[in-house]
């Protein structure tokens, strides 16, 4: 997802936007309606966590790594429209102002990935993603599952998809196998 990323041109308004958005998106894990509904209230910098209304009314308290917050701050001082409509966090680009769409949000995703060249990604495959990351990372499951705000530890092991390339490499040979 270097790619995705890195396909944000942070020396515009637009870019640093996007970047805030994708980075959020790939280290938090965040649904694309609980970006778009992030408010800078939500926002705890001197504790450093942040608060993520999620399905259900349900509400989480996450820390705010250094990198995700140094891109919404970022993208608050310098690129943030001040004529924005409202207190959320990511708004449209363009005049008016109005908080951004969860579709807003996918339509980031899209654009970015077919900047780099990816193909079709939808901003939940980045949910895919952040749990991938944190399980080479070897983050066990029930982290993984409390950082995604999953209820059950069955639904993060849907996330959790097995690296199968990575385990090639530890994997023993099947005594008698197949050459």
């Amino acid at each position: 997802m270097h790619a995705l990323v890195a396909s944000c041109d942070r020396r515009t308004r637009l870019g640093r936007r996007d970047y805030a958005v994708l980075i959020m998106l790939v280290r938090l894990g965040t649904r694309a309606g609980e970006l778009a509904a992030l408010t800078l209230e939500d926002i705890h910098w001197r504790t450093g966590t942040i608060m993520i209304r999620g399905k259900g009314q349900q509400v989480e308290s996450l820390p705010l790594p250094a990198d995700v917050g140094k891109a919404i701050a970022v993208y608050i001082r310098r690129a943030r429209p001040a004529t924005a409509m409202d207190r959320t966090v990511f708004v449209r680009y363009r005049a008016p102002h109005h908080r951004l769409s969860t579709s807003g949000v996918t339509q980031i995703v899209a654009a970015a990935a077919r900047r780099a060249g990816l193909g079709v990604i939808h901003a939940h495959r980045l949910r895919h993603t952040a749990a991938s990351q944190l399980l080479r990372a070897g983050a066990p499951l029930p982290e993984i599952g409390q950082l995604l705000r999953h209820r059950r530890a069955l639904t993060t092991a849907i996330y959790a998809k097995v690296d199968r390339a990575a385990l090639r490499t530890i994997a023993r040979p099947w005594p008698g196998g197949v050459a």
